[in-house]
């Protein structure tokens, strides 16, 4: 897996306050594995699709992507057979610029060392970066192109009828106006547009493609009369809790950019070193606030800007030290609070930073060791999580559900994706390998 090779390289900075610096010559145990870059990586893809009018056949799609092999200056994205392109254009995430790029084959795509395996009959989209992928950085790009894909996207009678397995994992699609959705084969989130216009949205964690059939009839309501009402600040009254507002609720979960990987340490020492991923994009925002959770001890911070590769300063204050400072979060923080402050430039209208914030955190109330059993109980807020186990150590329970990989080094990792608002409750228990599968 591809973003999960990028993750893994990634946690390098989260050893030391000096781990943004030179890699380490001697790997420990438990700390990050340096896969070698061989072509083309990306991570972080999500695709919003716009339905054009059905009898057009057409649909404008908007693809964002991180590339993320160190020292690509170029990224190729295949059109998809079947599908006439056009109206392509291409865009910097970060400053909102224009992207020079070209379509190539097959044949030329493989010149480049990065895409040897290149499918000879498709046709790439080659994306010239604005700066190279930085060392454990992304190159963010956004590529628009409009398709014209009748197998896909056609007229059932009156009904609406997009009919297209999806490989990327995060995914929107909106439909034109006037249109209800009437069928759905992804669990999804049915969310509406500003403009008033029906969108559906969906995290696929699982192998291979989502099976997306998506059909959708003529009766909704058009122009002022289907602006939906702004979602307000009110909490739910569900019992045992309030629980999340309804902006959180209803905001779009698969787009939002937040993920974290955890590494546990061996068990004993209640440790985790951990980074999130995080992407600013509010004008005037100058900083970062990790707010550290109650009996939580956080220590080596350290901080980067992905599309640049640029080390950030950190910061450790209380809450009411935040708000002296001025750097300004976008957030209120309580006085008492501990935080981990990153502050940097302000934000420009139509610019977005990609920060990665690593820290070790020390938790015994979340991770322990129970007689023989290894026991890692957290709440996880963010709607992509991973969790890695120790060097030696199998899973044996996990309550919420997740995917499951191992690492070249035999490591477990298990990803747990939340498609919903609230958080996953992770529970999780393992026990050491014997000794014979040790020392295999």
């Amino acid at each position: 897996m591809k973003a999960t090779i990028c993750l893994a390289v990634a946690f390098a900075i989260a050893l030391s306050t000096q781990a943004c610096a030179d890699l380490p010559t001697q790997q420990d145990a438990d700390g990050p594995y340096f896969p070698p870059a061989i072509g083309q990586t990306e991570s972080d893809e999500y695709t919003r699709y716009e339905l054009l009018a059905p009898e057009t056949a057409s649909f404008k799609i908007y693809y964002e992507v991180s590339a993320t092999t160190p020292g690509a200056k170029y990224f190729y994205n295949p059109i998809r057979r079947g599908s006439a392109a056009s109206e392509e254009s291409v865009y910097d995430a970060m400053l909102g610029t224009p992207l020079r790029f070209e379509i190539v084959s097959g044949a030329h795509a493989r010149m480049d060392a990065l895409m040897p395996d290149a499918d000879l009959a498709t046709s790439y989209i080659k994306v010239a970066l604005a700066r190279p992928v930085a060392p454990h950085g992304q190159g963010r790009v956004i590529i628009v192109k409009t398709y014209q894909d009748p197998k896909s996207y056609y007229l059932d009678g009156k009904t609406l009828v997009f009919n297209r397995p999806l490989g990327v994992k995060r995914n929107k699609v909106v439909l034109p106006p006037g249109y209800e959705v009437v069928g759905l084969t992804v669990p999804s989130q049915i969310l509406t547009q500003k403009d008033g216009r029906i969108a559906i949205s969906f995290m696929h964690a699982g192998a291979g493609e989502a099976p997306l059939l998506l059909r959708a009839s003529l009766g909704a309501q058009v122009g002022a009369a289907a602006l939906p009402k702004p979602p307000t600040a009110q909490r739910s009254w569900e019992a045992p809790f309030a629980g999340e507002t309804e902006q959180e609720r209803l905001s779009e979960r698969a787009h939002q950019d937040r993920d974290i990987v955890y590494f546990l340490q061996q068990p004993e020492t209640h440790a985790f070193s951990l980074y999130h991923d995080y992407t600013e994009s509010r004008p005037g925002i100058s900083g970062y606030a990790n707010v550290v959770r109650e009996g939580s001890v956080a220590s080596h911070p350290s901080a980067r800007i992905l599309d640049t590769g640029e080390i950030l300063k950190t910061l450790e204050m209380s809450g009411a030290e935040l708000t002296s400072s001025k750097i300004n979060v976008g957030e209120s923080v309580a006085a008492a609070a501990h935080v981990v402050v990153i502050p940097f430039s302000p934000l420009q209208q139509g610019q977005t930073l990609r920060l990665r914030i690593a820290e070790t955190y020390t938790a015994p109330a979340s991770y322990k060791l129970d007689g023989e059993e290894l026991v890692f109980d957290r709440s996880l807020g963010r709607p992509r999580n991973a969790v890695v186990l120790p060097s030696g150590w199998y899973c044996t329970f996990s309550a919420a559900p997740a995917t499951v990989t191992q690492l070249p080094d035999k490591r477990v990792r298990l990803d747990y994706w939340d498609d919903r608002p609230e958080s996953v409750a992770v529970l999780m228990k393992a026990k050491r390998r014997s000794a014979k599968d040790v020392s295999d």
